[in-house]
């Protein structure tokens, strides 16, 4: 079932009260644009979303996945790629399985992988699904080298292209998260050239 909203206000209350498993939102609507739309959602919702848009920037898309999208589509698209999007968002909002340990501290974040949770000083932080999948590649791999390709192809599911810069996106706003000076991160470790190394994982106390 589809459910409609014409402008940006219409749209949040949309999500409020019909709780839908996806939104599809494009960024030019009336009343205030989807990246608002976003930022308003993502304060009662961790609901994927995937913005369309023909704005191609950097500038553009850093925008919308920092409020919180998922993924950022930009037109012309074909209908296949956008429900092989949609799939692959869908996925990714599925809480995974895991097994052994479960609460693991990164930094000065707790984070709990079976309920996928995660505290800062005892305060709940709020991830997207693709933020979620992101860390989960991660904490499953401590320690080891992930490269960009890998990471994009375990996340969003398709081939190294257009997701890189999406990729550079999720890592900065995971610093943010655990480390206590992000430009200078002490545990999501640049490897240049390469990808990315998550050290310094710890059980979290019971």
């Amino acid at each position: 079932r589809v459910v409609e909203a014409v402008d940006g206000p219409t749209a949040v209350d949309v999500v409020a009260t019909a709780a839908p498993s996806i939104v599809v939102l494009d960024i030019g609507l009336p009343g205030f644009d989807g990246v608002e739309v976003v930022r308003r959602v993502r304060a009662f919702s961790d609901v994927p979303i995937i913005v369309l848009s023909a704005l191609d920037r950097d500038t553009d898309k850093i925008r919308a996945l920092d409020a919180g999208a998922d993924d950022y589509v930009t037109k012309p698209f074909s209908f296949e790629e956008l429900l092989a999007r949609v799939r692959a968002a869908m996925r990714r909002a599925e809480p995974a399985a895991t097994g052994g340990t479960s609460r693991i501290r990164i930094g000065r974040a707790v984070v709990d992988l079976s309920v996928r949770s995660v505290e800062v000083n005892g305060e709940p932080v709020r991830l997207t699904p693709t933020q979620w999948a992101l860390l989960a590649e991660f904490a499953s791999q401590p320690g080891r080298l992930l490269t960009h390709k890998h990471l994009i192809q375990a996340v969003w599911g398709g081939e190294y292209g257009s997701e890189a810069s999406s990729l550079r996106i999720y890592v900065s706003n995971l610093r943010r998260v655990f480390e206590d000076m992000p430009a200078n991160p002490r545990h999501l470790l640049t490897e240049p050239g390469a990808g990315y190394r998550l050290i310094g994982v710890e059980p979290a106390d019971e």
